[in-house]
């Protein structure tokens, strides 16, 4: 069967999986090759978790221009750009020598440059959504996209074990570069940045998108049938995506209540999921004692779960905002993930079992990634056109949460064990659930029911 008869939109989703995928693959590249690289560049564990921060550095600092980027270029040329980018800066980390003067310098200012570059991928990806994707569908579309999350960095261990163990480290870094760069030429050949510009775009599936995206000028309530009453604000909204440029409205998006509070709750999330990024290969191997296979091998088991529960809650996530509205789809969800997380981290480090801890560990990255969905469709449904901007804001949060967990996860774990940096992590989680309520899903930029336009004038 040709490719053109599925739907458009999900083939270009599923290929945002994998996007998705090789950019974690290219993060957590250096946690699985970490033993390696502080052997051969002398480094303990506090200077490792340098070069760990360093990525989230760049990452977060690039986030607003990032999404800045991808409104104004559109998604299509910015991913296709960024990939290229991480290629050649994860094949630099591999060319550093031990001997170099500085190797430790480089080294940062390298993985700071690639998280730079991998900034975009998730506003560009946010932006693609606002754009394609109906709002009824956006909760699967962000499950399928953060899946990708779990996905490469549950392949991660065992591939890059085997790799490392046959052919080195840097070899490592060069076959992830490689992979990426291929990825990103086939995104750039595939993909449109909307769907009237796709030739492969049958009437059936437009007719389909702008149902979805039906604005409320259109005097229908299309809508309204999917979500209830506050979707019909939603679709209005979402319809300006495809709408000329306009100005950032910077005061709005750093004056919005409902932006700070997502802002700090993927703060809180960022902090969580980059202790299992950065640290659980090695957490596994020092605090309980595992081989170099076997931390492999139950290092995966987070990341497994992280995929699963991503797409469980993408679907769970429309599915509830169906039945009772986005405030309880989104928000709830979101809120009651983070809960469970903060018990299954606080739980699991005292399990004396390396795999029962290691599975219910795995419990609390499984369940943070519930919530994966609820932010990111929370901005495309409400940002309308600038969903790429407040993503990158957004995100900025997430990230340099996990700077602060790259390094202060290890000097928690030396000083006082790692029991209180897992409790840490659990605690950050239980704030990250509160600051859910004060998350107005259909007033993110100030806007309110009965008002049509892009953006209102009243500030949340």
């Amino acid at each position: 069967m040709r490719l053109h008869r599925y739907p458009v939109r999900w083939v270009l989703v599923a290929w945002l999986f994998m996007l998705s995928a090789i950019a974690f693959m290219d993060r957590t590249n250096v946690s699985i090759a970490g033993v390696a690289i502080g052997q051969a560049y002398q480094l303990d564990k506090i200077r490792l978790g340098w070069i760990f921060s360093a990525f989230l550095v760049g990452y977060a600092a690039f986030q607003v221009p990032g999404g800045w980027l991808a409104t104004r270029v559109g998604p299509r040329r910015v991913l296709a750009l960024a990939v290229l980018w991480w290629g050649v800066f994860t094949a630099l980390t591999a060319s550093v020598s031990p001997q170099a003067p500085r190797a430790l310098l480089l080294l940062i200012l390298i993985r700071m440059a690639l998280g730079a570059g991998e900034s975009v991928i998730y506003p560009a990806a946010n932006q693609f959504v606002s754009r394609w994707i109906p709002v009824a569908e956006r909760g699967r579309a962000h499950g399928w996209i953060f899946a990708g999350v779990g996905a490469g960095s549950g392949l991660t261990p065992p591939l890059l074990t085997f790799i490392n163990a046959n052919y080195g480290w840097r070899t490592s870094f060069v076959f992830c570069a490689l992979v990426g760069v291929v990825a990103g030429a086939i995104w750039y050949v595939a993909a449109r940045d909307r769907p009237q510009e796709h030739p492969w775009v049958s009437a059936e599936e437009q007719g389909h998108i702008d149902i979805g995206l039906r604005r409320m000028s259109d005097g229908t309530r299309a809508a309204e049938a999917v979500f209830g009453a506050e979707a019909s604000l939603v679709s209005a909204t979402t319809a300006h995506a495809a709408a000329p440029a306009e100005p950032i409205p910077w005061a709005r998006i750093f004056a919005s209540r409902s932006v700070w509070a997502l802002t700090f709750s993927y703060f809180t999330f960022g902090y969580v999921i980059w202790i299992f990024f950065s640290w659980f290969f090695i957490y596994l191997s020092d605090a309980r004692g595992l081989t170099l296979s076997h931390s492999a091998l139950y290092s995966m088991l987070p990341f497994g779960a992280m995929t699963v529960c991503c797409l469980s809650g993408g679907v769970l996530n429309d599915v509830i905002a169906k039945r009772y509205g986005l405030r309880a789809g989104r928000c709830g969800l979101a809120l009651v993930s983070l809960i469970l997380t903060a018990v299954f981290l606080a739980c699991g480090s005292r399990v004396a079992s390396p795999m029962l801890a290691s599975i219910v560990l795995a419990g609390g990255a499984g369940a943070i990634y519930l919530s994966q969905s609820s932010f990111w469709a929370v901005v495309a449904d409400s940002a309308g056109v600038h969903t790429g901007v407040v993503s990158g804001v957004m995100n900025m949060g997430c990230q340099v949460g996990g700077a602060l967990t790259a390094s202060l996860t290890p000097w928690i774990a030396a000083r006082f064990g790692w029991d209180s940096a897992f409790a840490a992590a659990a605690v950050l989680a239980v704030l990250g659930a509160l600051a859910w309520a004060a998350v107005d899903p259909s007033a993110l930029l100030g806007r309110h029911p009965g008002d049509s336009r892009a953006l209102a004038t009243r500030v949340v």
